[in-house]
């Protein structure tokens, strides 16, 4: 049965939950896409019959863009007060990565900022030639802030985490398969089926057998969770500073949160970002 909530497309198929994001005009991580998450895990952790979450888009060139820059502007700037616990994205994020649930992510086309932390925060990412993901944050005064400056290392090692973060680069299907981000490439028409039918290979093993791996391999790399919240505290001082505002609103003059220079001239308005 095929259900919608928000913008997220639920298509459940026995133990599996084959999600579809679809939140025109570009799958931006905004706070729409944030409540729909929150409610998809509120359902499907409820459901012991469900097993696996399988993530892919509608859009045919974003599997999920960055964070609505937008809305970081309109975060007063001033007094920074440190926190004591992660960001909403960050920590609903986590949730995903924590629970029971086994996530995978099938990305075709472009996932920077935010969508590549949504991303890096699943169990397990397919690609097809088409992916690019990107982490523009730093280009922009800030850092990632849903969990992306505490998972790269842990995902590629701390040298080449430092040169995607600090650069800001995209990093195409074949070298982020090779770096280990990436578990497989896949022709863009097979990778659906392909998530799906790793999916349906692991939703007839045990439920709490899947739980209890996840849970292994979770303390045996241990210490995200103040890495976590050290990444929310450096955002939030950021933001504070104030000294974010003109390079992202040179990254919106130049197009950045547009579909145009998403898939065509990020490099040129990366370099308008830096000024």
């Amino acid at each position: 049965m095929t259900a919608v909530a928000g913008i997220l497309i639920t298509d459940r198929r026995g133990p599996v939950v084959d999600v579809t994001i679809d939140h025109p005009p570009s799958n931006l991580v905004d706070r729409p896409f944030v409540v729909a998450l929150a409610d998809l895990l509120d359902r499907t952790e409820a459901d012991e019959a469900v097993k696996v979450l399988v993530f892919r888009s509608a859009d045919p060139d974003f599997f999920l863009m960055h964070g609505d820059v937008e809305a970081i502007l309109q975060i007063p700037t001033g007094a920074h007060v440190p926190l004591v616990e992660p960001n909403a994205a960050a920590a609903l994020f986590e949730r995903l990565s924590r629970g029971r649930l086994v996530s995978i992510g099938a990305v075709d086309g472009a996932a920077r900022g935010g969508g590549c932390e949504f991303l890096t925060a699943m169990d397990i990412r397919l690609g097809s030639p088409r992916t690019v993901i990107g982490q523009p944050e730093v280009a922009m005064g800030i850092i990632p802030g849903a969990g992306g400056t505490a998972r790269w290392p842990r995902l590629v090692g701390r040298g080449r985490s430092l040169e995607l973060l600090l650069s800001g680069r995209d990093v195409h299907a074949e070298e982020a398969l090779a770096i280990g981000w990436l578990n497989a490439v896949v022709p863009s028409e097979q990778l659906p089926g392909r998530a799906l039918e790793l999916a349906r290979r692991i939703g007839a093993m045990p439920a709490d057998s899947l739980a209890a791996v996840k849970r292994v391999v979770d303390i045996s790399l241990s210490g995200l969770q103040p890495a976590l919240l050290a990444e929310s505290d450096e955002l939030a001082r950021l933001i504070a500073a104030g000294r974010h505002q003109e390079p992202m609103r040179r990254f919106l003059a130049a197009g950045g949160q547009t579909r145009a220079a998403e898939t065509t001239s990020m490099e040129e308005v990366m370099r308008a970002t830096i000024g």
